[in-house]
């Protein structure tokens, strides 16, 4: 397995993919910059060798309207172009496979509840909620039952549901 290293490299060296097939509309893209202001960047954007990126549009399409210059990148190297597109389908679709714990998520929320306004990162009102609350919160976000297909790596064989 290789190690991966951040480094920092200048948002004019980097190139969005044009075929990225994640949205991210701007509602996302204010909170992922309140994000990173509150917090950090913490999460390096994955990038090819030629500054292709190969997952992180979002967090680059917010770092460059908070005015930041430079940002981390990983470096993700010896992939063929098959396996760099396949990549970039999988990483997106695997951060969507999984909702959240509801009955500990109202928990933490209750925790921060008065100490942050959580509207700025998607939920409505973390004061009082109960585990229906936080389940109505993301009623509207469970996923609906789109066409599935499958995609099978060249290389691997491994069969992926997309």
């Amino acid at each position: 397995m290789r190690k991966l290293k951040v480094e920092y490299r200048q948002i004019s060296e980097l190139k969005a993919y044009p075929g990225n097939v994640k949205k991210h509309p701007a509602e996302q893209i204010e909170q992922i910059k309140k994000s990173i202001q509150e917090f950090g960047m913490n999460d390096p954007i994955g990038i090819y060798e030629n500054g292709e990126i190969a997952e992180g549009h979002g967090r680059l399409i917010a770092c460059s309207e908070l005015g930041m210059e430079t940002v981390p990148v990983i470096l993700l190297d010896g992939l063929t172009e098959e396996e760099k597109r396949l990549y970039r389908i999988v990483h997106n679709k695997l951060t969507m496979d999984t909702g959240f714990d509801l009955e500990l998520l109202a928990s933490e929320l209750e925790r921060l509840a008065g100490q942050y306004d959580m509207g700025e990162y998607g939920f409505d009102d973390a004061e009082g909620f109960d585990d229906e609350d936080v389940q109505s919160l993301f009623a509207d976000a469970e996923p609906k039952e789109p066409k599935k297909e499958e995609i099978t790596c060249p290389y691997c064989g491994a069969v992926f549901e997309v």
